[in-house]
């Protein structure tokens, strides 16, 4: 989606979603903040989006997703989310004034329920069209990124249409190519011993 912005095919905007909120079975009232794995990138997220705006947060998510799949640095350091700023060129102080700002949290659970009330979402990514106005569909899941714009632009135009046409409401096939992440290979590596 990033690659399609910055060409021109698409206006993209960011919002957030919590696989662990999906996954937290008793009231949200209950949940724990201070020990969520993702709430504190998630917090940041938000106070660089509302604070820099949807290119800047978009970047800070790209090189997140860099430390996160690829270095294999664990989402709840201090130092990783520092990192992520740093080399998205923000100020690293986000993350301070994130975390000192309930608001921020209730940024990440109110977009997280309007996806899954409003759009019926359950995962990521989450994909809605028309500026969030829009159908929504979970996806595309693809294993590496397309070999060169065309590719992309081609891929998206089939989503978008699929997403449109009213009758469409799953499409799903085995992985045919592993993706070429660090913390994939290391998975595999894992659960071959």
């Amino acid at each position: 989606m990033r690659r399609l912005h910055e060409i021109g095919e698409v206006e993209a905007s960011w919002g957030l979603f919590s696989l662990e909120v999906v996954n937290f079975t008793r009231p949200i009232e209950e949940f724990d903040v201070l020990s969520s794995i993702a709430a504190p990138s998630q917090r940041t997220f938000a106070a660089v989006r509302d604070g820099l705006g949807q290119d800047a947060a978009s970047k800070y998510y790209e090189t997140l997703g860099h430390r996160y799949f690829e270095l294999e640095q664990d989402l709840q350091q201090e130092t990783t989310i520092k990192g992520a700023l740093s080399d998205a060129g923000i100020d690293t102080a986000y993350l301070d004034r994130a975390l000192a700002d309930p608001a921020t949290w209730e940024t990440v659970l109110t977009e997280h329920h309007d996806l899954v009330n409003n759009s019926s979402s359950f995962g990521v990514p989450t994909i809605r069209l028309d500026g969030g106005s829009g159908p929504a569909i979970f996806g595309p899941v693809i294993s590496n990124m397309p070999a060169n714009d065309d590719d992309a632009v081609n891929l998206w135009k089939s989503v978008a249409w699929l997403t449109r046409y009213e009758n469409f409401s799953e499409l799903k096939r085995n992985r045919t190519i592993d993706p070429d992440l660090q913390m994939f290979r290391s998975y595999m590596a894992k659960q071959k011993k």
